[in-house]
């Protein structure tokens, strides 16, 4: 059986295999899959764009695999919530995330630690051969630090820090943030319905 991620970023397809590896499912990006299309992310939450996502793989597909989409970001509490579902395209879309990241701590400038408080959102939506559609959500709460570190992750990883791990989750090994990852929550929940 396969299952075709939506989406073209190696580091998801790597992150999606390391916790699917014990899975005996073939696990196709995109381009891996021969689908080529664009897809509008519209909606109006995490769940919302997943789903719309999921469902034009699945159509542009259309043969026996399932399709996973996700819709990930940041929330920052302090800021309302932003980036939230704009946190890929925050700023625009070729805006680097060192800049972004720059733009949030100067936006925090001043605020105490208990005010910068923040979490990492995704939702995946899977969409079946019999047309079941599941959605999850998985989280993980931290902070946003005045800082950049660490080498690992991509995205926003090097500003969040996790006080249980006692760094950013740019600092930590592939595999302690997939344990707690808001990825790696959302696909553990979403392997049960495999």
């Amino acid at each position: 059986m396969k299952i075709i991620f939506a989406t073209g970023n190696e580091n998801k397809m790597r992150e999606i295999r390391e916790i699917y590896s014990d899975l005996d499912y073939e696990i196709l990006s995109m381009r891996e899959a021969n689908v080529d299309i664009d897809i509008v992310e519209d909606g109006k939450s995490f769940e919302e764009n997943a789903l719309i996502k999921a469902r034009a793989v699945a159509s542009a597909y259309g043969g026996e695999a399932i399709v996973f989409a996700d819709d990930s970001g940041l929330e920052v509490d302090y800021l309302g919530g932003e980036p939230g579902i704009y946190s890929a395209r925050y700023m625009g879309e070729d805006t680097s995330y060192d800049i972004k990241m720059k733009a949030i701590i100067d936006r925090l400038a001043g605020v105490c630690k208990e005010d910068r408080t923040a979490r990492f959102v995704c939702a995946i939506a899977a969409v079946f051969p019999d047309g079941r559609e599941v959605v999850k959500r998985g989280t993980v709460e931290g902070f946003i630090i005045d800082e950049i570190r660490g080498e690992n992750g991509f995205g926003y990883d090097p500003f969040f820090y996790v006080d249980e791990y006692g760094c950013t989750t740019a600092e930590m090994t592939p595999e302690q943030k997939n344990a707690i990852s808001h990825r790696g929550k959302a696909l553990r929940m979403m392997k049960e319905e495999l």
